[in-house]
């Protein structure tokens, strides 16, 4: 069993117990959290799940490195402190964990990362003899291993199409949905994640990494941003009223340009509620799917829904994120140590979960 710390415990560190607990090569020993009110409780309670789990929450970082875990799935936020989880990724690394984690965007794709990031990575790999992997919450393989495999199926193909489609009104971080993405904000706001070159930022590390896969070379990776306002004040069952003639929709895309045109596409359409933006793509059914379009001969076309927390969308596509992660820990411990990426890090069935109950 390989003793396994999860180091936050918001949206991915539930999912990330959760997953840890039903693995059946690790154990869970550690769980870290940052506000006062959470240290002490059960792992089991930070989770939703409905017994025990026999370990305590705690805010000592040095004491729970200490205890030399095996791996480490750091599920606390890079969005607005990226220097910090840089800074915690390198510790975990330092003492010769395996690191998971969606929260260094640059690291999606670590071969055309920048230097000033990789060199430390690397740097506290070779000191621990750890390894480190990263992979998107939302979700990372909805970007680069879903259209890649699915991509082996065409005969030709014109332009490859990953979306995020969801209704973020059950998106349980609020203020990331009202000030980050600009949700119920007055029309001139310029949310700080739709500022032009932050989502290449977030997105570009998946594009090149499937440009990379494909054999193609990007010419660019172009933005495109469209915003529409609500027509009417809508409540929300979890994050309350957004006014009328406020934001209420968000679509974008990160195009990925070869020879001129954009081929390789990441899009998120994100609403606040179903009325706004009647007219662009919508889930099949419910809060959110993510769907993988190719567009060639033939055309295919595949849609995920995944549900957790009480048949919430939001939280199934983070608790597919986490088991993307999580499964891969097992793999990465037996490999040689490095930094690691979704092409390396082979999707395998899920040996031993069939029928496997969390405890």
């Amino acid at each position: 069993m390989i003793p396994t710390l999860v180091w936050g415990t918001g949206n991915v560190g539930r999912a990330a117990i959760r997953a840890v607990d039903a693995h059946p090569a690790l154990e869970l020993t550690g769980v870290l959290v940052h506000d006062p009110g959470k240290v002490g409780r059960d792992a089991g309670a930070l989770a939703g799940l409905d017994e025990t789990l026999g370990v305590a929450a705690t805010a000592d970082i040095d004491a729970a490195l200490a205890t030399g875990p095996g791996a480490v799935v750091y599920a606390a936020s890079g969005d607005i402190r990226p220097d910090d989880a840089l800074a915690d990724i390198l510790r975990a690394l330092r003492v010769g964990a395996v690191v998971v984690t969606p929260a260094l965007y640059a690291l999606y794709d670590p071969v055309n990362a920048p230097a000033e990031l990789r060199e430390p990575v690397l740097d506290a790999i070779a000191h621990g003899g750890g390894s480190l992997f990263v992979s998107g919450v939302d979700p990372g393989w909805g970007n680069d291993v879903l259209p890649l495999l699915v991509s082996g199926l065409a005969g030709t193909i014109d332009v490859i199409r990953c979306q995020e489609i969801f209704d973020y009104s059950t998106y349980d971080q609020p203020d990331s949905v009202r000030y980050l993405v600009g949700m119920g904000q007055p029309m001139d706001y310029e949310p700080p994640m739709l500022l032009p070159s932050v989502p290449t930022m977030v997105w570009g590390g998946q594009i090149r990494l499937m440009a990379r896969a494909l054999g193609v070379e990007l010419d660019d990776i172009r933005e495109t941003l469209d915003r529409r306002a609500l027509d009417a004040t809508v409540d929300t069952a979890h994050m309350g009223a957004f006014d009328a003639g406020t934001q209420g929709a968000v679509r974008f895309e990160v195009q990925g340009i070869v020879d001129g045109q954009p081929r390789i596409i990441i899009e998120h359409v994100t609403r606040i509620h179903p009325s706004c933006a009647p007219d662009w793509p919508t889930p099949p059914d419910g809060d959110g799917a993510h769907r993988v379009i190719i567009e060639g001969r033939p055309r295919i076309e595949v849609s995920v829904e995944a549900t957790d927390e009480g048949g919430n969308r939001a939280a199934g596509g983070n608790a597919t994120a986490v088991g993307r992660l999580v499964g891969a820990i097992d793999w990465l411990v037996a490999a040689e140590p490095g930094l690691y990426d979704a092409l390396d890090v082979p999707l395998r069935p899920a040996v031993g979960k069939l029928g496997r109950k969390y405890r």
